[in-house]
């Protein structure tokens, strides 16, 4: 899975980045303070591979991991060059999805592009932006499928859907939101558009405002945009996040039930990922490895197996799979193995999350 972290100049994507990642990108007071993208892995953590290390003490434990990419600020006018948005914007075209970052606070100290915090006119400029540069890719699109459409009628088809998608963008409204029937949708994935992308709104605020965010005038403004999105919104304090990420994990432990929270915001934007993508993580477990694998929600064996190794899908005979809170409660394998919690699935059978799995194959 790979984010892209955007949003306007200073309004916290380094901080936040640092904080996720403890990469240690450049933070400062000015913009375009970030040219070239950062990127960092995380390591996504998971009480259960844990479990399995314990019960297993491999040679190796493998976690699943999300590629986080922290892109320059973009500024009005991006989608015509400005800013070196050109640049900006394809680093955003190589993303699964965007976290784009909204400033929920005040600050004299911290120079705002727009001259103040205003979350509903700073996503608009943003989304604007991208929308243009859709625009502009959907013409050529259109252009494109007109003259193969001379060859092949099946492209004319093709232009309708664009031409209708590039009214739907010219009312300001993003692709996501464009409704039409799973074919078409199909033709519209390959275009490789921006406003396409699912996104989550992370509503960065201070101290004062993280501690009673639901109400915090800033954050309402950007849980109501994402509401008509049907957007993920995340409450987080970069800022905070960016310390706490110093912090052993029992000083950690500390500072959160201090500030009244359960979790850390990495931890949340993180399930908030998931979520947005539809992925889910099956397990596999043994001797030399224990190990997380990430897939989509609704994968079949077959298409999991092959997640590991080609080989694997290729020669699927059936996968042996016992439910991760099954394991755990009865504490060994060969325990659920006699309690009958070890199933034997076939071709047909779909994945579920924390499903521990060992395929059998033959090639």
């Amino acid at each position: 899975m790979k984010l892209g972290i955007i949003g306007l100049p200073n309004v916290g994507k380094s901080t936040l980045f640092n904080a996720i990642t403890n990469a240690g990108a450049q933070s400062a007071n000015f913009p375009f303070c970030t040219i070239e993208p950062n990127v960092g892995m995380v390591t996504v953590p998971d009480e259960r591979i844990d479990f399995l290390a314990e019960l297993y003490s491999p040679k190796k434990v493998t976690n699943a991991v999300i590629e986080f990419v922290d892109i320059a600020g973009l500024v009005k006018g991006a989608s015509k060059g400005e800013g070196l948005g050109n640049k900006f914007l394809g680093d955003i075209r190589n993303t699964d999805a965007v976290v784009h970052v909204v400033r929920c606070f005040d600050d004299d100290n911290i120079i705002h592009v727009e001259g103040g915090a205003d979350p509903a006119r700073d996503i608009d400029i943003i989304n604007m932006e991208l929308i243009l540069a859709d625009l502009e890719m959907v013409e050529r699109r259109i252009d494109k499928s007109l003259k193969a459409g001379k060859g092949d009628k099946k492209y004319l088809h093709e232009a309708d859907v664009f031409k209708a998608l590039s009214a739907h963008l010219n009312e300001g409204k993003s692709a996501r939101s464009f409704e039409c029937d799973p074919d078409d949708a199909q033709i519209i994935a390959t275009s490789d558009l921006l406003t396409i992308k699912p996104i989550i709104y992370a509503a960065n605020m201070d101290e004062n405002g993280i501690a009673d965010y639901e109400n915090n005038d800033y954050y309402k403004a950007v849980a109501a945009i994402a509401a008509q999105e049907d957007a993920k919104v995340l409450p987080i304090c970069a800022k905070m996040e960016e310390e706490m990420a110093e912090l052993d994990e029992e000083d950690k432990q500390m500072f959160l039930e201090e500030m009244g929270l359960s979790e850390s915001g990495l931890d949340r934007m993180i399930r908030c990922s998931y979520d947005l993508l539809g992925l889910i993580s099956f397990l596999t477990c043994g001797a030399d490895e224990c190990r997380a694998w990430t897939i989509s929600r609704g994968t079949k064996a077959p298409q999991a197996a092959g997640k590991i190794h080609s080989d694997f899908e290729r020669g699927f005979i059936r996968a042996e799979i016992v439910a991760f809170h099954d394991l755990k409660a009865c504490g060994s394998m060969t325990a659920a193995k006699e309690k009958g919690l070890v199933r034997s699935e076939g071709k047909e059978y779909v994945m579920n999350d924390g499903d521990v799995t060992l395929f059998r194959f033959n090639v």
